[in-house]
């Protein structure tokens, strides 16, 4: 593993040993963020299920000012703190050990709001929908937010609305990758 573009290109990524996290592969993280590049722009970026930290890492070398990587496990955490050393760029992101749902909570209770939102949970406990409200409730999705969902092709993604456009959806063996916009509409 390693961050392929950007700032940090080429930087070899520890993983986390044993089979809780499921890291992206960089073919996969390439599909990825050849998706994601116009509308990579500086702002924030939440990683909810950060696993090795990875795709924020990426996401911050490619141009992303500020990240938050949330993951519950200790050894993910430990990997994702070690990753971010290797960059010497600590001050450009913010790790939380609890799990998304709690993250999420305390986030919008800071008030804090993400214009990229990388969501790459564990395939059989999948609970997109339930973050997606969650982050629209809790004032997190800026306006014109991306959201990039990365999945298996089974996963219960998010219905397109008045408030959330399928920009893009692409299959790589079992994976799915999701791209979408939120767009609020605005109240007369």
């Amino acid at each position: 593993m390693r961050v392929i573009a950007g700032r940090f290109g080429g930087l070899r990524l520890d993983a986390v040993k044993g089979r809780e996290t499921r890291p992206t592969t960089d073919k996969i993280k390439e599909a990825i963020f050849s998706m994601l590049m116009p509308y990579i722009n500086g702002g924030k970026v939440l990683d909810l299920y950060a696993g090795t930290g990875g795709l924020g890492i990426e996401a911050v070398s490619r141009g992303m000012d500020q990240a938050v990587l949330v993951d519950r496990q200790r050894a993910a955490i430990a990997v994702i703190e070690k990753n971010i050393e290797k960059t010497h760029a600590e001050d450009a992101f913010t790790v939380l050990k609890v799990p998304a749902s709690a993250a999420l909570t305390r986030l919008a209770s800071q008030g804090r709001s993400f214009d990229l939102i990388l969501l790459d949970p564990p395939y059989a406990k999948e609970k997109l929908k339930a973050d997606l409200t969650a982050m629209e409730e809790g004032g997190l999705l800026a306006t014109d937010a991306i959201i990039m969902i990365e999945s298996d092709q089974v996963a219960d993604l998010p219905e397109p609305g008045p408030n959330l456009n399928l920009l893009k959806q692409k299959d790589y063996g079992i994976t799915r990758v999701s791209l979408y916009r939120y767009e609020p509409q605005q109240e007369k």
